[in-house]
């Protein structure tokens, strides 16, 4: 079914619950294990169909965040979500608790109830009310960064319109487009810092509740992580200050080089190369029709896949007024459809996106089948290796959105893969000093944030004073709305560089190895999961710096003072 044509239908509290009450009594009720299974079957089928209404619902908010009809049925999601936790957690003790368990375990297998075992650690139905506050926070946040309304060119743009600019060949645009930009953020410092501050001490509380120490150790269940926890992330992200930082800082001096410029500021380091950063050499309906010619050629399946998102009108590209920021790939059960979001903007950051989201959204196409609702996609830094090795899959195809500026986007996106993993650690390490000190000040976070950026990225050198202030991070939506997801980007990364080094030996078996992680979707935690794809560990000590160092031979066979 095409996009425009799914209903909105918005979720019924009171006949969500009555439903889960019946299949429920089904289940507790089964004299056999036939009957058992069909309760089950019925429970995933009411997953299906709520996780369908609430997902059309949340991608219409994204597309226009002005639509006063769905910001209402936007807010009653946000509301009725968290109270109907307590109804599932209840039918998942019962499920958890099933005399027929062991029939159930050999159809669905065992992972599913290790993941109810987390949800009774995770859920209380004393923490609804947190729950309900804390998305109508992220909800806040969300509305005020696509709220803004910035001059610049004669035209009247957001901050994603805006962003392309950040990158302009002439100093005088970049700075001042940096200005507005960030000065927007600046304008609505103290907004933006209570919202963090609120849903911090919210987290903290419901961690509180639930017995935690802190949220750090809720927020690693939260986000499905059964086989790792903080401090083999802490061990992860001492491999990247030890074997990336030095290689960033040189990747950054020769940067400068290249650009003729002996003191960069941070500003300069959107700037790849003195005649411009690579560009794609058309629009979005461009981009989309070049993708669909690279899926064709790639294999098969990805072609199918590719047509069957065009088709059904299954991807919002455009960067415009009211729109949120930023891009993502999420599931429609209903109709067994991926679906993409995206601001582009006319920066080579529309290929990367195009085909990172893709990544996501051929998983979810291959894995629409798994029966088990939670194991259609992997845990979040699986779901990333997906689609960051699909941004390196893509690289043969280059010229076709970049024709002559093909090596120019080669280089840059590979300088950039590896560059970002200092960036991300420090996400990941400010968040957790966030939230082992919950009653820090903004000042304080804000301070410690700057701490962080001279070990991470100790080249950055900030000129306007919002940043220096320590404020670059209330640009990255994650922090509010996704807590200690943002490592999973890096872990995906190093995976991901991983296949690269593959591909660049095999590509026929790096594909079908990549084609396997797809299909196998979320069946298996994200240690077993990458052991089972045979690809190395990241949290063992040396295995970043085995795919670092033959990538940065890959980095010196361009020509990059040329482009």
């Amino acid at each position: 079914m095409k996009f425009e044509d799914m209903p909105v239908r918005i979720p019924n509290e009171k006949k969500a619950k009555a439903k889960l009450a019946k299949i429920k009594e089904k289940l507790e009720n089964a004299q056999n294990e036939k009957e058992a299974l069909r309760a089950v079957k019925a429970y995933f089928d009411f997953n299906d169909e709520l996780e369908t209404d609430c997902t059309i619902i949340s991608i219409k908010y994204s597309i226009n965040t002005t639509d006063e009809e769905i910001v209402k049925a936007n807010d009653v999601v946000d509301e009725v979500m968290p109270v109907l936790g307590e109804s599932i957690q209840e039918f998942e003790k019962a499920l958890f608790n099933s005399k027929f368990r062991k029939a159930i375990e050999a159809k669905y297998g065992t992972l599913m109830f290790k993941r109810i075992e987390v949800g009774f650690k995770t859920f209380s139905p004393e923490i609804i009310p947190e729950l309900v506050q804390e998305n109508k926070l992220t909800s806040e946040y969300s509305r005020l960064m696509a709220s803004a309304k910035l001059e610049f060119k004669g035209e009247v743009m957001n901050l994603m319109q805006i962003g392309k600019y950040l990158s302009d060949k002439d100093p005088e645009t970049r700075m001042a487009a940096a200005k507005l930009y960030y000065g927007f953020l600046d304008e609505n410092d103290s907004k933006i810092g209570q919202i963090y501050d609120d849903l911090v001490h919210l987290r903290d509380t419901i961690a509180h509740k639930l017995g935690f120490k802190n949220y750090v150790e809720l927020g690693y269940l939260k986000l499905g992580r059964l086989d790792y926890n903080s401090e083999m992330v802490h061990g992860y992200r001492e491999q990247i200050k030890r074997d990336v930082v030095p290689v960033v800082k040189k990747l950054r001096k020769r940067q400068a080089a290249r650009l003729g410029i002996k003191n960069p500021i941070w500003l300069d380091y959107n700037l790849e190369y003195l005649s411009g950063n690579a560009k794609p050499a058309g629009d979005t309906a461009f981009l989309v029709k070049s993708a669909a010619q690279m899926y064709d050629e790639m294999s098969p399946e990805s072609g199918k896949f590719f047509h069957f998102m065009i088709e059904n009108n299954l991807m919002d590209l455009d960067a415009k007024a009211g729109k949120a920021g930023g891009g993502y790939m999420t599931y429609i059960p209903r109709y067994k459809s991926p679906f993409i979001f995206a601001n582009s903007n006319g920066s080579s950051q529309d290929v990367d996106t195009l085909t990172h989201e893709v990544g996501h959204a051929f998983q979810g196409y291959l894995g629409a089948n798994i029966k088990v609702p939670g194991e259609r996609m992997p845990t979040l830094e699986a779901c990333e290796i997906d689609s960051m090795s699909m941004e390196f899959f893509a690289w043969p195809w280059m010229n076709l959105f970049f024709g002559e500026q093909a090596d120019k986007y080669r280089f840059s996106h590979l300088d950039g893969a590896i560059s970002f993993l200092p960036y991300g650690a420090e996400v990941d390490d400010f968040q957790h000093f966030v939230y082992e000190n919950p009653n820090a000040t903004h000042e304080e976070r804000c301070a410690y944030w700057s701490k962080l950026e001279k070990e991470y990225r100790p080249r950055i050198r900030y000129t306007l004073p919002v940043l220096k202030n320590g404020r670059y991070w209330m640009r990255q939506s994650h922090i509010f709305g996704s807590p200690f997801y943002y490592i999973d980007y890096t872990l995906a990364q190093v995976l991901a560089l991983q296949f690269k080094c593959e591909m660049d030996k095999n590509r026929e078996k790096a594909w079908k190895k990549y084609i396997k992680l797809l299909k196998m979707g979320g069946k298996y935690p994200f240690l077993e999961l990458i052991e089972r794809a045979h690809l190395r560990n990241p949290f063992i000590d040396g295995n970043i710096k085995k795919v670092i160092k033959p990538q940065v031979k890959v980095l010196d066979s361009f020509d990059d003072k040329s482009y």
